[in-house]
């Protein structure tokens, strides 16, 4: 659905060059959520910016539905852009107009037949649960009432594409929860394509099919997110999983020393995912194997809809046994990571 091959955004000004993307390639796939998160500063609204040619890239170039809208004249873009639904992060709601209206502005624009333009804003009022609403003024709104009037608006045209730009950090953790569910809601009704741009991995993890981290104007990882968020490839991407999934052992805990009395201590994180993270597979382990296990550290969360856990154990016993217990745990599908060997 998306296509990005080489993409490059400079800023000149009369000093200074600044690089915002460099060399930036990506597939988006039809019908999937997928995620680009980064820090502030990183590069991913530069990009999404140009995703919809409010920014023109330097060089490369982005296909969206096999057209190359990078080549487009300024009339053909026009055309092109009303396929490509945008959600800001403040909402620009336009304040002397109402829900109703708000919703049908971009319809004018379009020039859409007034009875059918109508009707097709009551639907989408419906769609984003606020019917009751229609007649109220944006101010008379909260923010997630808000934020669900500009995704109102971002669907009048019926795009294959929507972009989400940091639509949620603006809103309290409860809010952020109801607007994901609505948008995994849009994407599983409609089959519409969402390219969602954040900073914070608990976006991510709760909405997400894929993800690119973007570091220093570079594409630096992409992959599924469970994948990700069990085995991670970069720092960037390890640092920002660990403030969601706080997998890390505690400092407290990191000189922790049991008395080993002639036996062999190792620390590992335990990694679980879906299914195996309601299964007994420790106690399994420890009646199979002569060891013994203190648990330092653990939780369990939900990675979209799937069950992800992390155990940090201390093991302890004979090294050949505490391997043989090790290759167990990962032939029941969990990833295993040795902290601290003894």
């Amino acid at each position: 659905m998306i296509e990005i091959k080489n993409l490059t955004k400079v800023y000149r000004t009369p000093t200074q060059e600044v690089l915002a993307l460099d060399d930036v390639s990506l597939s988006i796939n039809k019908g999937e959520i997928f995620g680009i998160i980064g820090l502030s500063g990183a590069g991913k609204s530069t990009l999404i910016r140009c995703i919809n040619m409010l920014e023109k890239p330097t060089s490369g170039s982005i296909l969206v539905g096999g057209q190359n809208i990078t080549s487009l004249s300024k009339h053909e873009l026009r055309f092109a852009r009303q396929k490509i639904g945008m959600i800001f992060q403040h909402f620009n709601l336009l304040s002397s107009r109402t829900v109703f209206d708000n919703v049908l502005f971009p319809l004018e624009i379009a020039r859409k037949p007034s009875q059918e333009a109508r009707k097709k804003v009551e639907s989408l009022l419906e769609l984003v649960g606020l019917a009751d609403k229609a007649k109220v003024f944006p101010d008379q709104l909260s923010g997630g009432q808000k934020q669900r009037v500009g995704i109102a608006r971002a669907l009048a045209n019926d795009p294959q594409i929507l972009l989400s730009d940091e639509a949620t950090s603006a809103l309290d953790p409860q809010t952020t929860r109801s607007i994901l569910k609505l948008l995994k809601d849009i994407n599983r009704q409609l089959d519409i394509t969402i390219l969602l741009i954040t900073h914070d991995m608990n976006v991510i993890k709760q909405v997400c099919d894929r993800v690119a981290v973007i570091d220093n104007s570079r594409i630096v990882e992409v992959g599924d997110v469970l994948t990700m968020f069990s085995n991670p490839g970069t720092s960037t991407s390890r640092s920002f999983i660990s403030a969601v999934m706080k997998n890390e052992l505690p400092e407290d805990l990191a000189n922790f020393q049991t008395d080993l009395d002639h036996q062999h201590s190792c620390v590992v994180r335990v990694s679980f995912i879906g299914p195996s993270a309601g299964e007994p597979i420790i106690s399994s382990m420890l009646r199979k194997f002569d060891i013994t296990s203190n648990i330092l550290f653990g939780n369990i969360d939900r990675v979209k809809d799937t069950p992800f856990g992390n155990l940090i154990l201390e093991l302890i016993g004979d090294a050949a046994i505490l391997a043989q217990a090790m290759d167990y745990l990962r032939s029941k599908g969990l990833e295993i990571e040795v902290l601290k060997n003894d």
